[in-house]
């Protein structure tokens, strides 16, 4: 003959704890998802600014070799000598 199985109610206290065990799990669920979108958009950020920064580091480049052009062109037609940006006067190295 089978046992006939008992039914057993939890008390309210235990209940309550159970249902705050869930909420807790809930929340750091919750929790730990918000600070996964959160890491996200800081790479997605910093993948931006390096972009930026690749962008920008090339820029300089090009000025750079714009300047080296420029300066040649300018020995080549005055010479060697110093430039006074704030006048434009050139001084002709002796």
């Amino acid at each position: 003959m089978a046992k006939k199985s008992t039914e057993i109610k939890f008390t309210e206290d235990e209940l309550s704890s159970l249902q705050e065990l869930r909420t807790n799990y809930s929340n750091i669920e919750l929790s730990l998802g918000k600070l996964e979108v959160a890491r996200i958009n800081q790479e997605q950020q910093l993948e931006r600014l390096s972009n930026e920064k690749l962008r920008l580091e090339t820029q300089y480049s090009e000025v750079q070799n714009q300047e080296i052009t420029l300066v040649q062109e300018l020995n080549e037609k005055y010479g060697a000598g110093n430039l006074d940006p704030e006048t434009g006067v050139f001084t002709p190295v002796k």
